[in-house]
């Protein structure tokens, strides 16, 4: 998975439908989520489209698996895994992950239904990680 840092390098020199199907190919290069890991535990809320968050750990290290059945939806999801894939547990609860995210300024790019769910991601994200920090 590319960081986050790579993904806004490429993302500020693109516009429009080029952002889109920059966001398509991210949701596309997320790892594999098992059908029997898209349970109600791991919806997340509040979406307009379907989207599921699992989180593993490996070595202290967060590592996410996660989906959506819309792909513009899954590249936001990948968007917001980039920010905190494979980091610590406590420093994934403590990060401002909308600060990280701020310079994609998503709620103007992307229409109000495809933006308002990244709220609830981010929370679930750092509800597992502090859950895991905590051990």
């Amino acid at each position: 998975m590319r960081t986050l840092e790579d993904i806004q390098e490429e993302y500020e020199f693109l516009e429009g439908d080029e952002r889109y199907r920059l966001l398509i190919e991210l949701g596309r290069e997320l790892d594999e989520m098992p059908a029997a890991l898209k349970t109600d535990a791991t919806l997340v809320r509040g979406c307009s489209a379907q989207v599921w968050v699992y989180p593993t750990t490996e070595a202290d290290k967060l590592h996410f698996l996660a989906d959506s059945n819309a792909a513009i939806t899954k590249g936001i999801v990948a968007l917001v895994i980039s920010a905190v894939q494979d980091k610590p547990a406590a420093e994934v609860a403590d990060m401002d992950i909308a600060g990280a995210l701020a310079p994609f300024d998503l709620k103007n790019q992307l229409s109000s239904n495809r933006t308002q769910g990244v709220p609830n991601m981010i929370a679930l994200v750092q509800e597992h990680a502090a859950r895991i920090a905590q051990g």
